[in-house]
This record gives C-alpha cells, sequence and structure tokens, in this order.
C-alpha cells in the first residue's frame, strides 16, 4: 500500500467503525474481544447487493491485520481482503452513502 493511501484508508476505517456503532449488530457477529484474528483467509470479490452489513477491524493486539467482515443477507459471514481493490470500493461506497443520510 502507497504512504499516501494508509491516512485516508485509516480515516475510512474510523468512521466505518463509527457508522456500524450506531446500527444494530446482526446476530452472531464476531466478538472484536476475540485475542485472535477472525479472518484465517480472505475473498477479495462479492457482490455488493449481497452485504447486510459490514464491520471493520483494525489492527490490534488481538490481530496485526485490518480486519473486513460481510454479514450477508443470508446470515452468513465472510472474511474479504481490504487490500482489493473492490473492498476498498465497497467500504467507500457504504461510507458515501452514510454521509448522505
Amino acid at each position: 500500500m502507497a504512504p499516501a493511501t494508509r491516512p485516508l484508508l485509516l480515516c475510512a476505517t474510523l468512521m466505518l467503525l463509527l457508522l456500524l456503532a450506531t446500527s444494530r449488530q446482526a446476530t452472531g457477529a464476531v466478538l472484536a474481544t476475540e485475542l485472535r484474528c477472525q479472518c484465517p483467509r480472505t475473498i477479495s470479490r462479492i457482490d455488493f447487493k449481497t452485504i447486510q452489513s459490514l464491520k471493520v477491524t483494525p489492527p490490534g493486539p488481538h490481530c496485526t491485520q485490518t480486519e473486513v467482515i460481510a454479514t450477508l443477507k443470508d446470515g452468513q459471514e465472510v472474511c474479504l481482503d481490504p487490500e482489493a481493490p473492490l473492498v476498498r470500493k465497497i467500504i467507500q461506497k457504504i461510507l458515501n452513502k452514510g454521509k448522505a443520510n
């Protein structure tokens, strides 16, 4: 990742976390208090229309990498690759949707 994009990604991540904190949590969501990474494997492509909610967990003592967990409309949870261009677009689209409200 280019050094110039890191502050933007951090800002986007923090804004998304704030948006998610004010919305309802899906049942069965992965708890942020787990002391290990929740996403040993990730996918880089997903249909935006299938996502019900999105949770972004920044790196911390529990895990050294940013984790993006999508809850799909069928209740399934999938881990998305936070570096994938499509995932970044999805996060940006959600952030822009939150600003429009």
